[in-house]
């Protein structure tokens, strides 16, 4: 049987540590025999080797901490450690036979319905033909034009919401979707479109009025029968490219017409 680096040191700190409880047992006995002792010299004596066990003691724990947590590397300084060998599995399980379906059932028949619906709103948004032909600047649009998503709310202060939200209940009144941009060029035609869950319920288009960067917005006040509950939809387009679409909610049924007093 080889015994390597290792388990001799492991072996070393364990007798170490065997020999300081032996050595603590017999010392502290020894002590407390010489301590019954009525004869000074007995009592002397066994005093004097029940403290030199002790003392054996700590040393023993000295090397045993030594052996445990320095020895194996001082060791490796003098003799490198040889490779231990790899458990390499000799038996591998590959199956021989793999079962492919010979026949594939392809449908022969594409059912394809008569009408499909199309929403208004696709994943890329874009400017309807209609309001495309609308257009009335000359002016080229600056590509590199940027705005945020946009906040909504029913007032605005210095040109920034106040108290914005995503969600509305009826009745909601006046809308505004704010926003922030740079590099507008003035005059460059720009489109904000409002849809209603897919419909397009609004649109403005006109030359750019403002100035390159800052604060702007674009607002809806219909009527309050026509805030109908869905989820709205505003887009922003400078020329034909889109910018930014952000969008809000309206819960609770449409207020109806006023209430004629009678005489």
């Amino acid at each position: 049987m080889k015994l390597d680096v290792h388990a001799a040191v492991t072996t070393a700190a364990l007798l170490a540590v065997g020999g300081l409880l032996l050595s603590i047992w017999f010392g502290v006995r020894s002590i407390q025999v010489g301590r019954q002792s009525r004869f000074y010299r007995v009592r002397h004596e066994k005093e004097v080797l029940g403290w030199q066990l002790v003392t054996l003691a700590g040393i023993l724990g000295v090397v045993a901490l030594f052996s445990r947590f320095f020895a194996e590397p001082i060791v490796y300084t003098f003799y490198e450690p040889s490779p231990q060998p790899s458990l390499t599995p000799t038996i591998s399980l590959t199956p021989t036979i793999s079962l492919t379906p010979t026949i594939s059932l392809t449908p022969t028949i594409t059912l394809t319905p008569a009408i499909s619906y199309t929403p208004t709103i696709s994943p890329t948004p874009f400017i309807p033909p209609a309001i495309l032909v609308q257009f009335k600047s000359s002016t080229t649009p600056n590509p590199q034009a940027k705005f945020s998503p946009m906040l909504f709310a029913n007032r605005i202060l210095n040109g920034q919401a106040v108290n914005p939200k995503t969600t509305f209940i009826n009745p909601v009144g006046h809308m505004y979707a704010v926003f922030s941009y740079i590099n507008m060029i003035p005059n460059s035609q720009w489109t904000a479109l409002w849809f209603r869950d897919g419909q397009l319920i609004y649109f403005e288009t006109k030359p750019w009025d403002g100035v390159e960067g800052g604060w702007g917005y674009t607002d809806l006040d219909p009527s309050p029968d026509q805030w109908k509950p869905g989820i709205y939809q505003v887009q922003i387009f400078v020329g034909q490219d889109w910018k930014v679409s952000s969008s809000f909610t309206v819960t609770g049924e449409a207020p109806t017409g006023g209430v004629t007093p009678t005489p």
